[in-house]
């Protein structure tokens, strides 16, 4: 049987706000089974699940077992097999409002500490909508449950962190009120995702790719990120955002910055913080280079869709994106003239995530005149099958003389035995120990607004309208000439 003890993290506990959530039911739950599965939990450890609902513990514990039959990667075993599990879990009733509810949300954090040994650590996760970020931040103030004397707190916050550059600032602001830079995660579950961190992995422990990583070798980078969902009854959220907000300022720039960073003086969390903020510094784009879709009615996988307007609670008259293609470009001695293509978007054909690196293009030489050699390409992918694909130009067997392309695939799932944790295991595991290379510092954050915050400011300035596209296509037909005009095609269509 599976022990809470087999990793040395301090003990603490676990305190999740919004229980009764999507996150939670979805994610947080099922990755803390897993981790316990894995003997990756401390050996005094509790959870608190804070929601707004009124439930018992008991029946909390049973909203966990239904969460993790769902979701959970590994089988669920039982309860009586998995009653140490359960027994880390209490429910405790807040409306995140009430003030004098938090006195006793803290003295029932302290009756837990003396019943489990947890010493007074804690981790706040913040499952909750955007708004409620800082007033929970300030009531934890308040009432003396972030003192991180004798003690360590930490707070994790979701996506999205402020809606532009000034609100980000503003809640970063009452947020630094409470806890330190060095206690708060800002979480980007992508960047728990195993493709994600075997990228540096990739770049710096192979000679085949480090030192042709650089505009002399490498022609042009591709980041797509894919989705056949539309809005999913998240109409006000994404009235709010858009797929610019949604996922360019967070999870696809996070993702260039770890393609293009310089190596790191050390592979300690500041140093490679630093080099990925020197990224967001150098990146610049031409607002031509911009295009700006909201998908129609169409057909995904056989069945019929309705438009993005005119879905729940969305204005019929919106002008909210839910596709970006851009063409940026990295400003430095490395990357100068390389340019790097990002497109997102809702009720595409299929769902992944990849990024393609294509090497240069061999000059035409005399043996070779009569053939079409196609670019090396690696193409990492990221999801659904996390993997690296690598194609090659090779002779074509037997009497002629020609050149085929050919592969070298590698898939995680095809590893005997190897069943890849989730985003969120990882993530909750690095919280509990400390360890914030895979969260976004402060001037990441910031740096990243700018970014995006120029691209929306024009499209406000110049009214800049949606181009609609079917859904089941791969966006608006300018998405492909605005890599067409370079002489180049997207992957994967």
């Amino acid at each position: 049987m599976p022990k809470l003890q087999k990793v040395q993290l301090d003990p603490c506990i676990l305190v999740i706000f919004g229980a009764t959530g999507d996150l939670t039911k979805r994610k947080l739950y099922p990755a803390l089974y897993n981790l316990y599965q894995d003997g990756a939990l401390p050996e005094r450890f509790a959870i608190v699940s804070v929601g707004r609902r009124e439930k018992t513990t008991e029946e909390a514990r049973e909203d966990v077992i239904n969460s993790i039959k769902q979701f959970s990667r590994t089988e669920y075993i039982g309860e009586e097999e998995d009653l140490e599990f359960l027994n880390c879990f209490h429910y405790f009733k807040l409306d995140f409002y009430d003030s004098e509810r938090y006195t006793e949300l803290k003295a029932k954090l302290e009756e837990i500490d003396q019943g489990c040994g947890t010493q007074g650590n804690r981790v706040f996760f913040l499952a909750v909508a955007p708004e409620h970020f800082a007033t929970i931040a300030l009531e934890l103030k308040t009432h003396g449950m972030a003192p991180n004397q004798n003690s360590w707190q930490r707070v994790v916050i979701e996506k999205p962190f402020g809606r532009d550059l000034q609100s980000a600032r503003d809640l970063n602001k009452v947020i630094r009120t409470t806890f330190a830079e060095e206690q708060i995660y800002r979480i980007d579950h992508y960047l728990g995702k195993e493709m994600v961190q075997n990228l540096m992995v990739l770049r710096f422990a192979n000679t085949l790719f480090e030192p042709l990583w650089n505009n002399k070798y490498i022609d042009h980078v591709q980041i797509t990120f894919a989705e056949t969902v539309g809005v999913e009854g998240r109409g006000p959220y994404y009235e709010q955002s858009g797929a610019l907000r949604d996922m360019v300022q967070n999870h696809m720039l996070q993702l260039l910055t770890l393609i293009a960073m310089e190596p790191p003086v050390d592979l300690d969390t500041e140093s490679i913080r630093d080099e990925k903020v020197k990224v967001l510094r150098s990146l610049r784009v031409d607002f031509d280079d911009v295009v700006r879709g909201q998908y129609g009615p169409g057909v995904i996988n056989g069945q019929q869709v309705a438009a993005y307007n005119q879905e729940d609670r969305v204005d019929p008259n919106t002008n909210v994106e839910t596709f970006v293609a851009l063409k940026a470009f990295v400003e430095n001695f490395r990357w100068a003239g390389v340019p790097f293509y990002m497109r997102t978007g809702k009720r595409m054909p299929t769902k992944y995530s990849e990024i393609v690196i294509s090497f240069k293009k061999l000059p035409g030489v005399l043996y070779f005149k009569d053939e079409k050699l196609d670019p090396n390409l690696l193409i990492i992918r990221v999801q659904p099958d996390a993997g690296i694909f690598f194609k090659f130009n090779a002779k074509k067997p037997g009497t002629e003389q020609s050149i085929v392309p050919v592969s070298m695939d590698f898939s995680h799932s095809s590893l005997e035995g190897i069943n890849s944790p989730e985003a969120y295991e990882r993530l909750l595991y690095d919280v509990m120990r400390g360890e914030s290379t895979l969260f976004t510092r402060w001037d990441e954050v910031e740096y990243s607004w700018r970014f995006v915050d120029q691209i929306a400011e024009h499209w406000q300035k110049e009214n800049i309208k949606v181009i609609t596209y079917p859904a089941g296509s791969f966006g608006p037909s300018q998405a492909d000439f605005l890599i067409r005009a370079d002489g180049r095609e997207w992957h994967g269509h």
